[in-house]
């Protein structure tokens, strides 16, 4: 049976709350706001750019309203843009497992909520789109995670019509979210960004480390 694997970005495959933090910083100078540090923002991923937006203002001060919402995500998209990958890396085994699963013939693919128009570069400056033959970032799709259909758009343009099931892969409530929606297995990082420790969301299983990840998915029934 074919089956793909479908990977969450940020908090999953990649630090990326350095460059993160930097944009959120650009918007709450530009609000009069303290800036964040890093252990603070690192819960406030995952949900796209203007809910991580939306959080950070509440954290500093008064709510965002809703007409500067739009300024706020432009200083921040403005930003992110130029320091996409000043400081991002991919976790450690990162590289190593994926061009294992790739060796194998292993079909992979990316599903986040970053904005699509970042996603690909991301991965392309960290030397990891090689390995993905689906890239879905928000804004590809007039829905994102944790919308099933997401998810199965995904797995479709993998393996098409040879039927066959997808893995979620990822660190958060909303990739979880999005397998239990999707009818597929799902599988977390304890590493990453999520406010919830990976352990206590009911995942079919939680990794320490991405090197794991090929022996997990010869225990996970699918």
């Amino acid at each position: 049976m074919a089956w793909a694997l479908i990977f969450d970005l940020d908090g999953t495959l990649v630090d990326s709350a350095p460059d993160l933090l930097g944009a959120t910083n650009a918007v709450l100078e530009a609000a009069g706001r303290a800036p964040m540090d890093t252990t603070s923002l690192r819960h406030m991923v995952g949900f796209g750019a203007r809910s991580l937006i939306i959080q950070a203002m509440a954290a500093t001060g008064a709510p965002a309203d809703d007409p500067e919402m739009d300024r706020l995500t432009a200083i921040f998209m403005d930003h992110y843009r130029v320091h996409l990958a000043d400081f991002s890396r991919p976790f450690p085994g990162v590289e190593q497992t994926l061009k294992r699963l790739k060796a194998d013939g292993t079909r992979m693919g990316v599903l986040t909520n970053k904005p699509a128009e970042l996603t690909g570069p991301l991965l392309e400056r960290l030397d990891l789109a090689g390995y993905f033959t689906a890239v879905y970032g928000a804004g590809r799709k007039s829905y994102t995670k944790p919308d099933p259909r997401i998810f199965h758009d995904v797995v479709e343009e993998l393996i098409g019509e040879e039927g066959g099931a997808g893995v979620m892969i990822g660190d958060s409530i909303t990739d979880l979210s999005t397998a239990r929606a999707a009818g597929a297995p799902c599988i977390l990082m304890s590493y990453g960004y999520t406010p919830v420790p990976a352990r206590e969301l009911g995942a079919d299983m939680v990794l320490d480390d991405f090197t794991q990840l090929p022996e997990a998915l010869k225990r996970l029934t699918l």
